[in-house]
């Protein structure tokens, strides 16, 4: 279902109760909902239009405004928009019907206050009630972020749920403090004996509040923030805030500065998932191939830091374009280089698939079944491993991705080997991509003028662990009034769970891996 089919579909099963009307690009309608069909449309795109859930953006300026963002692979994103005033915060809960909005509206009820009737299980998310007291809500315009909370009243004898309460039962913690550069994250395996019954993954120990503190800035400091709050997939952050800020704009993008962003992003995914190899090699103590898939990992962070400066490729971007233009040999340089890498990874992929001991550790261990996946929406290499064959880059191509020749590669299985097989098949993928963005180079200028108004629009992109969306609010001042940014790891932590369950203690480790993860997308 295209946009043009999906508005006339809605305007005729809901004439009164739907509006909708063309967005800020060829691909989104945005739709005027009334609260009172809200759970039945968000159940028609759901289970009946094969839409996937994207996410929810909660906006406060003068009223209540509820973004429920939709996708799919025809082209089409739709942003239902119910509207309340601000003494009336109490919305329909669409979990029932969409499962993949849960967390979505736990975090909306956290930091704005808003109460989605029929919700199983609000508060105690985001906002830990062991560290912080209810009802701060800090992401409304009347919460000052840079005076300090003088009266914080935490609970004191908070203890985690249960749910396995058998003679011998036991919850085995993991986190939230561990060793070396891991993140915090506190995990919680219920058991009666040496598989894991029940799992509970609690995050946001480091939440730190980036939709907040980029308002009232500048899109150019905000841009800052956005390619910063998860360093290892910054490029892909960027870009989809770039996008966003270009559609409110109305500029159009040099096409040289989308070859060189297309380019650049694949650059990132082949790095990222090299780094993603070798976190699955050490959890499952492969000495050697832990080494050679670290090695090109520094090796391709090398190739970023010698072709732009920075290993993690910051500071490139810019509404309209590039900061700044590339040498076209020093582009070829690093196609060369990481050809080299790709060939070295593909012959580890081929060891690694012929050692019994290896695929023990992850066949059938960790199974996202392919209806998992579609009722939590799962994005990325994620999902493809479970069939869900979403890519971003095909469904809703941007910087040119049209023109480019590539497979998005899938798995059915949905364990870990799977998961990895895609890893290892995207990353061929990226090198393919790659090669088509520098065969015909355009020259020209890197970046266009953009001169910001007031409005609103969301850009995208399919980021090394999946499908990112950013949306964007500016004032007439081109001020940030609202920044929301969905992340692959928000979207793919909430389904981690199911996963690790009826496995063996010791395969969790090794599941987490292969889920790679990172709990700074997720800790915004």
């Amino acid at each position: 279902m295209n946009a043009t089919e999906l508005r006339r579909e809605l305007e005729q099963r809901w004439p009164r109760e739907v509006q909708p009307r063309p967005g800020p690009d060829d691909f989104t309608t945005v739709a005027w909902c009334s609260r009172t069909v809200l759970a039945e449309v968000c159940r028609r795109l759901f289970h009946d239009w094969d839409f996937a859930f994207a996410g929810l953006i909660v906006e406060e300026d003068g009223e209540w405004q509820l973004h429920y963002a939709f996708h799919s692979d025809a082209a089409c994103v739709l942003q239902l928009v119910v509207r309340a005033p601000l003494q009336d915060n109490v919305f329909p809960s669409i979990v029932e019907w969409v499962h993949a909005a849960d967390w979505h509206e736990r975090v909306a009820e956290d930091l704005f206050g808003v109460h989605f009737e029929g919700h199983p299980r609000l508060g105690d998310f985001v906002l830990h009630d062991d560290i912080w007291q209810e009802g701060v809500e800090p992401m409304r315009r009347r919460f000052d972020a840079q005076v300090a909370m003088r009266h914080r009243r935490a609970v004191d004898d908070w203890r985690p749920e249960r749910i396995v309460h058998e003679t011998g039962a036991f919850v085995m913690p993991v986190g939230p403090k561990f060793s070396g550069i891991t993140e915090s994250i506190h995990f919680l395996l219920e058991t009666v004996g040496e598989d894991v019954i029940h799992s509970t993954t609690r995050l946001f120990y480091k939440w730190r509040a980036i939709e907040k503190l980029a308002e009232d800035k500048g899109v150019a400091d905000a841009l800052l923030i956005a390619e910063r709050f998860a360093a290892t997939t910054a490029f892909a952050h960027g870009l989809a805030f770039c996008q966003a800020a270009e559609k409110i704009a109305g500029a159009p993008v040099p096409p040289r500065a989308r070859a060189l962003r297309v380019f650049l992003a694949e650059l990132e995914r082949l790095r990222q998932h090299a780094g993603a190899i070798q976190e699955i090699c050490e959890s499952c103590a492969f000495v050697v191939a832990n080494s050679q898939a670290g090695l090109l990992e520094e090796d391709m962070l090398r190739v970023c830091g010698e072709l732009t400066g920075h290993r993690y490729l910051f500071g490139l971007l810019a509404p309209g374009g590039l900061a700044c233009d590339l040498p076209t040999a020093a582009c070829h340089k690093a196609l060369e280089q990481s050809q080299a890498a790709l060939k070295r990874l593909d012959e580890l992929g081929r060891a690694l698939g012929l050692s019994s001991s290896f695929l023990d550790r992850l066949e059938e261990v960790g199974i996202i079944w392919p209806q998992t996946a579609k009722a939590y929406s799962l994005v990325g290499p994620v999902a493809r491993a479970s069939g869900l064959a979403r890519d971003l880059r095909r469904a809703l191509p941007y910087c040119g991705y049209e023109a480019y020749a590539f497979e998005v590669p899938s798995e059915r299985e949905g364990d870990g080997y799977a998961r990895l097989r895609v890893l290892f098949a995207e990353a061929a993928q990226s090198v393919r991509i790659m090669a088509q963005a520098l065969a015909d180079l355009p020259g020209g200028e890197v970046r266009a003028d953009v001169a910001l108004r007031a409005g609103a629009a969301m850009g995208w992109t399919e980021a090394p662990r999946g499908a990112t969306f950013h949306w964007l609010r500016v004032d007439e001042r081109g001020a940030v009034v609202r920044y929301r940014a969905i992340t692959p790891s928000f979207v793919n932590w909430h389904s981690f769970h199911l996963a690790a369950e009826k496995f063996a203690f010791q395969d969790f480790p090794i599941i987490l891996s292969t889920f790679d993860l990172s709990a700074a997308e997720n800790d915004q």
